[in-house]
């Protein structure tokens, strides 16, 4: 796949309910023949009386640069956590950002628009539809796995009580408020992760991770997913993947590293500014973004910040492995069996139903 195929915005914010009072109060006072480079200008004015010069953030945010002097503000996030959402909230209108990046691909897009009572509903809801679409949308093996991680989820959730992704809602409304400010996805698609993972993986840590995640039960507190803001703590624990599932460790997190860190470099190229006509010199100035990704994300994108990425490779699909193969056949021919069993057994029900009714007619006859 190319480097230019990359997933599209979700949405960009329209900046009309976002003028604040004294932005009107200046505008409506100027002629009604304004240009819309003018208008530009105004509105962008006030943006930047808004923007704090030393914003006062949250310790969860980590601030990169660019070469061309735009600011990156990564904030670092828990997914099911009240305090990462305030974090957002806080960090975008403190910065008034002109793209806010956040770690999501176009697969997972339709959790910004539902409401939290639909989502706490959907993500507790395991059924066999949600199974045939994820097999139908990567693969059977690559579906199987996707359906156990949500079955994580849904475990998270009913233990806690909240739907995931809270802090990309937030991020998606606050954008909404800010003139001129984009919104964009800026994770790998999930088929890609699926596929990349299930085949570097061998079939044992395939069969390990599987009953790994079939018969996960511990309980979660509020208090636990907080921890796993701590910066210690999240390094212990990928230690731990990494020991356990090297490969598994590689393109769940260090390849999506990659690529969250090659979307924000991107998102904060220089804006260039409207010109009022093809005689005025351009005129570029730096941009501010906000991303907002998962804690254990952040190590990972600072160390790429310096390097000159490439994703063309971490965005190609392998073909599955001679395991992933077996292993498919094997779970098809046990399905497929299920079933064949199963209309045998309701078959010989019904013909011995059948056969009874029959010797019941004739007794009586």
């Amino acid at each position: 796949m190319q480097e230019d195929q990359q997933p599209e915005a979700a949405a960009e914010p329209k900046p009309s309910s976002s003028i604040p009072e004294d932005g009107l109060k200046e505008a409506s006072g100027l002629s009604q023949n304004i240009s819309a480079a003018d208008a530009f200008k105004i509105l962008l004015e006030v943006k930047m009386k808004k923007r704090q010069k030393k914003p006062n953030l949250p310790c969860t945010v980590t601030e990169l640069v660019t070469e061309e002097g735009s600011k990156v503000y990564v904030v670092g996030t828990a997914h099911f956590s009240d305090s990462s959402k305030r974090d957002v909230v806080k960090t975008i209108q403190e910065v008034q950002p002109d793209v806010v990046v956040v770690e999501l691909c176009q697969y997972r897009v339709s959790m910004l628009k539902m409401d939290e009572k639909t989502l706490l509903k959907e993500a507790k809801e395991i059924s066999l539809e949600k199974l045939q679409q994820a097999i139908k949308q990567n693969g059977i093996m690559s579906g199987l796995m996707q359906m156990l991680l949500l079955k994580v989820s849904a475990h998270i959730t009913e233990q806690l009580g909240m739907a995931p992704g809270g802090e990309f809602r937030e991020a998606f409304k606050e954008a909404s408020k800010v003139p001129f400010c984009r919104f964009h996805l800026g994770d790998r698609p999930i088929p890609v992760t699926f596929k990349r993972t299930i085949a570097a993986l061998s079939l044992w840590q395939k069969v390990k991770l599987a009953w790994g995640l079939c018969f996960l039960s511990d309980p979660i507190s509020k208090d636990d997913v907080e921890k796993c803001k701590q910066k210690d703590l999240l390094e212990q624990m990928m230690a731990e993947m990494i020991g356990e599932f090297p490969d598994l460790h590689r393109t769940i997190v260090s390849e999506r590293d990659i690529f969250l860190t090659y979307m924000l470099k991107q998102a904060a190229k220089q804006i260039e500014l409207p010109r009022a006509s093809e005689a005025e010199p351009r005129k570029c100035i730096p941009s501010v973004v906000v991303g907002v990704v998962g804690m254990g994300h952040v190590p990972g994108i600072e160390k790429n910040w310096n390097i000159d990425l490439n994703i063309q490779e971490i965005m190609s699909v392998p073909p599955p492995s001679t395991s992933s193969k077996v292993l498919s056949l094997v779970i098809k021919a046990t399905f497929f069996g299920l079933m064949g069993y199963g209309c045998y057994r309701i078959g010989q029900s019904t013909v011995q139903f059948i056969l009874s009714c029959q010797q019941v007619s004739v007794f009586r006859g």
